[in-house]
């Protein structure tokens, strides 16, 4: 088995410390910052946390040595799992200082190819860049590209602006050229609203109102042409649900007929770019409970091709890990989902 989406957060700036330049640690000391403003899982929140791990995770002392081996013992060994795949969500996109933006990208970095890749052979990675400059970003990639230990980029679903548009094309060109895949995740912090018509009240509108910025974010790549300029480019999108996916092939399909003259880049139907460059993980499992609608959905979106293992270990999504899949997922599509998929996608 191959889960797609572990995260390996970093629970304290001082674990990166080791891995900064010295005037970047004064710098950190002498202004109380305590890192980028994202606040995508609160501890306290309980989606955030299994209650299993809860204890582990609110220690933000903890050591990674010891964070690493409560992964084993939770995930990795229970799952028998092959490979790994970490997806830290440390929001450098969020910082206005670009010099310090690009320390703390290579610290994170560096950090994971110190103290998680080298501390299990099943583990693969997720680099972290600073996207909001798509240059900087391409430099960063640049010097990580030959590390066999990471397989893609990764980036928030909420961004300055949608990755459809050609400020980013620099960033893409890079992660094709490296022959790395695109990871999307949930979440990011920029100075824009998580909705399209204003800033929520509430964590559980943002939380739940998530779906629609992957949405957003699909038909913008699909739309502005990002498929035809870079046709190598493949993309996983972390936490987002798909139950949503039929209805917006249908809806792009159907306005695509009749506008299409005023995006002539467009040369395929929608649904047919969604389906050969966009991947999705499990889990959150944001489906009915009844399987026979479930099966309906699967069928759709043709799941078979499309659909990635995970765990989405620590949050809370099932009891235990014995209902991290559900009954109705075929034999066929489980092995496909859990193995075979992933491993063609990242070139495992």
């Amino acid at each position: 088995m191959i889960d797609c989406d572990l995260h390996n957060e970093v629970s304290n700036k001082t674990i990166l410390y080791p891995y900064m330049p010295e005037y970047w640690v004064d710098y950190a000391e002498e202004s109380s910052y305590v890192g980028p403003d994202a606040n995508d899982y609160p501890v306290q929140i309980t989606t955030s946390i299994h209650p299993d791990w809860r204890e582990i995770y609110q220690d933000e002392e903890l050591a990674t040595a010891k964070r690493v081996e409560y992964m084993r013992q939770h995930v990795l060994d229970p799952l028998d799992l092959s490979v790994g795949i970490l997806n830290t969500t440390y929001r450098i996109q969020s910082l206005h200082s670009l010099d310090l933006a690009v320390s703390m990208a290579t610290a994170v970095n560096t950090w994971q190819v110190e103290e998680w890749l080298k501390a299990d052979d099943r583990f693969r990675a997720s680099l972290v860049v600073p996207s909001q400059h798509p240059v900087l970003a391409v430099q960063e990639i640049a010097r990580w590209s030959a590390h066999p230990g990471f397989v893609q980029v990764v980036l928030p679903v909420r961004s300055r602006l949608p990755y459809g548009n050609r400020s980013y094309d620099p960033l893409f060109q890079a992660i094709v050229d490296s022959n790395l895949r695109l990871a999307i995740s949930f979440g990011g912090a920029t100075g824009n609203p998580p909705t399209g018509v204003g800033w929520p009240s509430t964590y559980y509108e943002m939380y739940a109102g998530m779906a629609q910025i992957f949405q957003s974010q699909v038909m913008s790549m699909v739309y502005e042409g990002v498929f035809d300029r870079f046709p190598d480019l493949y993309v996983v999108l972390l936490e987002g649900g798909f139950t949503w996916l039929p209805s917006l092939m249908w809806r792009l399909n159907k306005e695509w007929k009749g506008l299409r003259h005023t995006i002539p880049w467009v040369k395929r139907w929608p649904s047919e770019y969604i389906r050969h460059h966009f991947r999705w993980t499990l889990h959150p499992l944001d489906g009915s409970e009844n399987p026979e609608h479930m099966q309906e959905i699967l069928d759709q979106i043709g799941a078979e091709d499309l659909l990635f293992f995970s765990t989405d270990y620590p949050h809370w999504h099932y009891d235990s890990l014995d209902e991290v899949i559900p009954d109705y997922i075929s034999p066929a599509l489980r092995q496909k989902m859990c193995f075979e998929n992933p491993q063609s996608f990242y070139n495992l």
